[in-house]
């Protein structure tokens, strides 16, 4: 059973860089940039949904 598409891994896996780097940021002393990458995620991952569900249409 496959679940996830090629897609749908690149996505998740965009969103976890993105989640990793802002953790990273943050604890390396660059607060501001670490918030600005952290807002990517929940982005990242809208837009996934958004061009899937265009996609099932």
């Amino acid at each position: 059973m496959n679940y996830f598409q090629k897609s749908d891994l690149f996505l998740i896996g965009a969103a976890f860089i993105s989640f990793v780097l802002s953790v990273s940021l943050w604890f390396y002393g660059y607060k501001d940039e670490g918030l600005f990458v952290g807002l990517w995620v929940p982005s990242i991952l809208s837009f996934g949904c958004y061009f899937k569900m265009m996609l099932k249409r």
